[in-house]
């Protein structure tokens, strides 16, 4: 599955969408996910019965609190009144999966890089797309060295290929 995917679904290939199957659908996503966010909800949104199938399966639940005079922030606020965890801001909700630690963990592992050429590249990327041509210029080293290093900090989550040989960090 990590090489090549995974396609997980009770239909047949080549099902065409309807809405019937959205349920279905959302309960594999819930099943499959960590947690559930619900950002905007009207009082019959699919995204409350997505909650549900979340809850029912043991998974987390958060909700955006919105407007009380909101039709699409009824639902959200409904679902904070009966349980669902508050999502204010992200780190709600990394607190709460305990995954803080994870962004310390992303921190660190750029201050940490494996050899001087990962901590090279980690000083020349950012969050813009750059070429591996730019970035081998700008690193001053081999291409192979920087291609092979690229590769490895990409399995590492370190970067991210965003097409046409470019990339950028990922955190």
């Amino acid at each position: 599955m990590i090489e090549s995917g995974a396609l997980v679904s009770d239909y047949a290939p080549g099902t065409p969408p309807d809405a019937a199957n959205f349920p279905p659908r959302n309960r594999i996503i819930a099943g499959l996910s960590l947690a559930t966010i619900v950002v905007e909800a009207g009082e019959e949104s699919g995204a409350l019965l997505t909650a549900r199938y979340a809850a029912d399966q043991g998974r987390d639940v958060f909700a955006v609190p919105g407007n009380v005079f909101g039709p699409t922030s009824r639902g959200t606020n409904r679902l904070i009144q009966d349980g669902a965890q508050l999502a204010i801001e992200p780190n709600d909700v990394l607190a709460a999966l305990d995954l803080v630690r994870a962004v310390e963990h992303r921190q660190a592992r750029r201050l940490l890089p494996d050899s001087p050429t990962e901590a090279r590249l980690l000083e020349i990327l950012g969050r813009d797309p750059l070429h591996v041509d730019a970035i081998r210029l700008r690193a001053e080293l081999p291409i192979e060295e920087v291609s092979s290093a690229l590769a490895m900090m990409e399995l590492k989550g370190l970067v991210r290929h965003v097409g046409g040989l470019q990339y950028v960090i990922r955190f």
